[in-house]
């Protein structure tokens, strides 16, 4: 389930097809949540829905309930997850009935007020025993102020540079009606692209605050925000006080997908693309045997190209904050790619050698045996990671394909590896441990050396 690039689709398809649809956005959680803030829903008014905002317990109530919520704008609600709830004698629970009040007050106004007593003998669906015991925020809106998100989101994606921007997910009540200050307005915070004497920037090619007034903020919240320190964090709520009005900010750094570049289009290969996808990677597939790299057997990748090897610029190009799987089955292959690879450490985030450990550090020595300097290779020699993947268990391409990922999503997420498994040499074939770069570093500086 690409989630992400399905809520751009199912956007796209509605807006062209003039249907309504409301953007429901994961802002905050307290305790225990399945999904973390960013995480997004979208729901079409003729009934079609793609995305998750929790483990499927809140999707239903929230198909139903999206339209009414967004009658008069943005908003945003709490829903509860746990058990331990008081509940008073008409079976409504006691803890939720007044933190829906108070935060839907704070969030839409006074005036809100009477809109919620027309419908208070809902208000017990907000509440969830589901024994979590968490607290999830979420933000309603229509596609139309949520459009500018969704393609920065696209624009994000296309160019892969990275974005910071921040949603207002709550206001003090009686300032923020005056103050221009709205909910689910948002602004950008890129340093090159705010500065002292702007209040609005470019967001994906509208305003700022999504076309809302921004009278009411001034240089000096933009300013606290653009300070904000995610500290390696995707996304984090911000408290800020100005002039007397308390604000709360999501703050997200939009990061484009994680790129997997595999060199080699064997049948082990498809599994590995296909659960790549899953996690909404872009994935591309290249090989010098053009009968391998084709459409018709990878048609899940994004790119799939016949590259030979001397081709390599473009290899450099397509390594690009990649993931690099190397996995042709073919020593030519592998020494041709590893070699260019090697030298240019700096373009990949992760480089992994299928096949045992032997026929890996053969490719490096005899690598190094042509290099005048080797100590070109130092860096790519630390980064390597051989045999490709953690050995988990389990036989077959899809046993492969899933150490692999893992090995993946440890590196680029910045995680520290499972109990047992080195960083840069996972478990060997014969399940022992082996820490093979510093020797191959020590060779690769003494290789060649001048005597």
């Amino acid at each position: 389930m690409n989630q992400i690039a399905d809520i751009l689709k199912l956007a796209d398809e509605a807006q062209q097809q003039n249907i309504d649809a409301v953007l429901a956005t994961v802002v905050h959680t307290e305790g225990s949540a399945y999904r973390r803030a960013g995480a997004m829903m979208l729901i079409c008014e003729d009934g079609r829905s793609v995305g998750m905002i929790s483990g499927g317990c809140l999707e239903p109530h929230i198909i139903k309930r999206a339209f009414w919520l967004t009658r008069h704008g943005a908003n945003v609600q709490v829903y509860q997850t746990g058990e331990d709830i008081e509940y008073t004698d008409n079976g409504e629970a006691k803890e939720t009935e007044q933190s829906a009040h108070v935060a839907n007050d704070k969030f839409l106004g006074d005036s809100a007020s009477d809109d919620w007593e027309d419908d208070i003998n809902e208000l017990d669906e907000m509440n969830f025993g589901l024994g979590c015991n968490g607290r999830v925020h979420v933000l309603f809106e229509r596609l139309a102020s949520a459009k500018p998100l969704l393609e920065t989101i696209a624009q994000v994606r296309r160019t892969q540079e990275p974005v910071t921007i921040a949603t207002l997910i709550r206001s003090d009540t009686r300032e923020s009606q005056n103050s221009g200050l709205t909910i689910g307005m948002r602004i950008h915070l890129d340093p090159h692209q705010y500065s002292k004497d702007e209040t609005m920037h470019s967001f994906g090619g509208h305003s700022a605050i999504t076309g809302l007034d921004a009278s009411g903020l001034s240089p000096t919240m933009a300013e606290a925000l653009a300070a904000s320190n995610l500290l390696g964090k995707k996304a984090e709520k911000v408290t800020l006080s100005d002039n007397d009005v308390t604000t709360e900010w999501l703050v997200q750094r939009l990061a484009p997908q994680i790129r997997l570049l595999v060199c080699g289009a064997g049948n082990d290969v498809m599994p590995l693309v296909t659960m790549a996808k899953l996690q909404d990677w872009h994935v591309t597939v290249i090989d010098s045997r053009a009968q391998y790299a084709t459409r018709m057997r990878f048609p899940q990748a994004d790119v799939v190209m016949h590259l030979p090897l001397e081709k390599t610029a473009k290899l450099l190009a397509l390594s690009k904050n990649a993931a690099v799987a190397l996995m042709s089955h073919s020593l030519s292959q592998d020494r041709a790619r590893l070699e260019v690879l090697l030298e240019h450490s700096e373009q990949y985030k992760y480089l992994g050698q299928l096949g045992p450990s032997y026929r890996t550090e053969r490719l490096i020595n005899e690598i190094s045996a042509t290099k005048a300097d080797p100590q070109t290779l130092v860096n790519g020699i630390r980064k390597i990671h051989y045999p490709i993947g953690y050995k988990l268990g389990g036989d077959g391409p899809e046993a492969l394909a899933l150490g692999i990922l893992a090995q993946i999503n440890t590196v680029m997420h910045e995680q520290r590896p499972p109990q047992g498994f080195s960083d840069f040499n996972p478990v060997c074939d014969n399940g022992l441990n082996t820490d093979f770069s510093s020797a191959l570093v020590k060779s690769a500086e003494t290789v060649m050396s001048p005597v």
